[in-house]
């Protein structure tokens, strides 16, 4: 039987499968093949039917890059721990969040040997926990929490192929606050083949709703969101230069990626690189945005593994 038949007659036992197996909120997601898993969920979160042959919004560009931009370092820029290696080289380890330990089990760590305050995270997935007063801490509630982590494939979740082979750890990082109690802003800068195009601040609202506010690379706020917005309040930052540097340098490797930074007593600290924000499902609105956006990415040719 000829390839192309073989896949006629696969998908065609997989669409008579049982409504549940379809699912992408179910329990069978992994048996569906990643182009269909991801056009399912596209329509799922976004309400339309993606287009993969000729995507032209951020979102169906993101989802494209799932599928077809399959660099092996990103396995390293998606790994929380082997990327602080990565940034150290780029930008200097004194941009590094401190690192208290890292460990393969939860059953491995000390947590008496741990200070007051510190953030627990594994190193392939988007779980945190967060420790103010340890004398407060539940450590067998917190440990149960860390193996659901470990046990979870992130990847599968909407099928971002970076994190599909990291080697799951458990890390400890120092809580970042700000010694006058002011809070900690969340810069967050999108990149694009290279190029920083726009920022996005993450806060806290009076009522405990974080917020995201977008501005262009010359620090204009956009009349668009994605959720709740505190408006535009925010000043130029005092590290706006060097969070372009930065974020040039460590996203020179990546067709997309959004650098994040926070900002603790004037000092500038990375948190991670995401590749696909909001899994390549960002809510636009007004929905043009996601066009406008789509228009400074530039695709590569296909590169699967």
């Amino acid at each position: 039987m000829r390839l192309i038949e073989q896949i006629y007659e696969t998908k065609k036992k997989i669409l008579a499968w049982p409504k549940k197996y379809l699912t992408v909120n179910g329990s069978y997601t992994s048996i569906l093949p990643d182009k269909m898993y991801v056009k399912k969920m596209y329509k799922l979160k976004l309400g339309k039917k993606i287009n993969l042959k000729n995507p032209q919004g951020f979102n169906e560009k993101l989802c494209w890059l799932k599928l077809y931009d399959h660099k092996k370092i990103y396995t390293i820029m998606a790994d929380k721990y082997k990327a602080r290696a990565y940034i150290s080289e780029k930008i200097g380890d004194e941009h590094l969040i401190p690192l208290i330990g890292v460990w393969n089990s939860p059953d491995e760590i000390d947590f008496d040997s741990l200070p007051d305050e510190f953030v627990l995270k594994c190193n392939h997935d988007n779980g945190v926990i967060i420790c103010s007063d340890k004398n407060k801490l539940d450590v067998e509630k917190v440990k149960k929490e860390l193996f659901c982590h470990l046990d979870r494939d992130y990847y599968k979740k909407h099928r971002e192929w970076p994190y599909k082979n990291i080697p799951r750890k458990i890390i400890c990082e120092k809580l970042l606050k700000n010694s006058d109690g002011s809070q900690l802003l969340e810069y967050n800068v999108f990149c694009f083949n290279g190029v920083p195009r726009f920022f996005k601040v993450g806060s806290v609202l009076p009522d405990g709703t974080h917020a995201k506010d977008f501005y262009d690379i010359e620090w204009n706020h956009l009349e668009m969101k994605t959720g709740a917005s505190a408006g535009d309040i925010f000043s130029k930052p005092i590290h706006y230069h060097q969070l372009i540097d930065y974020a040039k340098k460590l996203s020179n490797d990546a067709t997309h990626v959004r650098v994040d930074f926070y900002v603790c007593d004037d000092k500038l600290y990375n948190g991670e690189l995401t590749f696909f924000s909001n899994g390549g499902h960002m809510n636009f609105t007004p929905e043009e945005w996601d066009v406008i956006w789509g228009s400074y990415l530039t695709l590569p040719q296909k590169n699967r593994r």
